[in-house]
């Protein structure tokens, strides 16, 4: 924090954009939530700041007052540079600043009232009207013809229109990650099908006691989360990284999901899954999606990753191909539940289904691992025994 001095003498500190995170030096300002003269307490946000990876607050360093705002919405800012000043100390806005500068004899002073004339004079007043003669009509030239004005252009419904805005720096980084991956990766997609029978029928018999006892409601993610971890452990490769001409296998399971917002797509990450209860797993991303969504997600909560799972079902995806975030070497798609016959024991029955799909580097996984990988997600989705029994 910098304190500068006005030509007043009045010692005025500086808010300065904060550290943003190992390799972010700049971003752009997205909101500026204070105006000047406003008062502010401790920590409380002034701005927010945009980076091509998360949102990060400015907030007050000491409780006091904004004397002056030194940028704009969309102005690019860097690493301590200077974006406002105040005055710290008892916070006092700036109408109660006013109210102090009013001397005591203005402020009490009563309004006079108006005083009625006379009944005489009224009289008086209306006699000397009658008296007067009204002035003779000024003769008007003759008015052209009129002509009926000028409607002002609306918008059919045929019109075609356009608008340009400019693009946030996150989706402009999203968009360069995902062309990149493209690029580069020798990318390739499995499919297979899950029946969610017995999946549905654990949540529905447990969901209530569940929340009871955890505070937190059971999801189908959990669940795919966990397979996920039994099948990184069983196929190490889909854990694994290309890193110059070496291959580096990661022995944790730090699994990134994705999570759309207004601003753009985000991948928080879930760490050490291998370790977590499902209780654990739904907590952790009811956790990530409030951040998400109120954008206060830190780098520490984007950094890393070494698995992705993306849930297009939400927004009603049947089927998908996935692109994989880099630098990970797979993404796992899940889509919509729907009902579809199916074979059963040489029987035709409705059951729920889902489509799912894996996209993986080819240069480093093989196809023979990538369906076994997403053969056993399927195994442990439609079996959750599997998970007590560790088979």
């Amino acid at each position: 924090m910098t304190r500068h001095v006005s030509g007043s003498s009045v010692l005025h500190d500086a808010i300065q954009v904060p550290n943003m995170g190992e390799s972010i030096t700049e971003g752009t300002i997205a909101s500026i939530d204070k105006e000047v003269g406003d008062a502010v307490d401790e920590d409380e946000v002034i701005a927010q700041i945009e980076t091509d990876k998360v949102t990060i607050d400015v907030r007050a360093p000491a409780a006091g007052v904004i004397d002056n705002i030194l940028v704009s919405v969309e102005d690019n800012v860097t690493v301590g540079q200077t974006i406002a000043e105040f005055t710290p100390g008892t916070a006092e806005t700036k109408e109660e600043a006013k109210q102090k500068e009013t001397p005591a004899d203005e402020k009490h002073e009563a309004p006079v009232a108006p005083t009625p004339e006379p009944k005489a004079e009224k009289k008086e007043a209306k006699a000397d009207d009658q008296a007067t003669p009204p002035p003779e009509p000024t003769p008007t030239p003759p008015s052209p013809p009129t002509t009926e004005p000028e409607a002002e252009p609306t918008m059919s419904k045929g019109e075609r229109t356009e608008k340009r805005v400019a693009m946030s720096r996150l989706r402009r980084r999203v968009a360069e990650r995902l062309k990149e991956a493209q690029d580069t990766y020798a990318m390739l997609t499995t499919f297979n099908e899950i029946d969610m029978t017995n999946l549905m029928n654990l949540r529905a018999a447990y969901k209530d006691e569940f929340v009871e006892v955890h505070g937190v409601k059971l999801g189908f993610m959990s669940a795919f989360v966990r397979a996920a971890s039994c099948a990184l452990n069983e196929i190490p490769a889909v854990n694994g990284v290309i890193d110059g001409d070496e291959i580096v296998y990661r022995h944790y399971h730090d699994v990134s999901i994705a999570v759309s917002t207004p601003r753009g797509l985000v991948v928080p990450v879930l760490r050490n899954v291998e370790k977590m209860s499902f209780a654990d797993i739904e907590k952790g991303i009811n956790t990530l999606g409030m951040k998400a969504r109120d954008g206060s997600l830190s780098i520490d909560d984007m950094t890393g990753g070494t698995f992705t799972i993306s849930n297009g079902g939400v927004y009603g995806s049947l089927l998908s191909t996935p692109i994989i975030n880099m630098p990970q070497s797979a993404v796992l798609g899940m889509h919509s539940i729907q009902k579809r016959p199916m074979v059963i024991n040489d029987e035709i029955k409705i059951r729920p289904m889902m489509y799912v799909a894996l996209s993986y580097d080819h240069r480093l996984i093989d196809g023979r691992e990538a369906v076994t990988f997403l053969k056993r997600i399927k195994e442990v989705v439609e079996d959750p025994r599997r998970l007590l029994l560790d088979v």
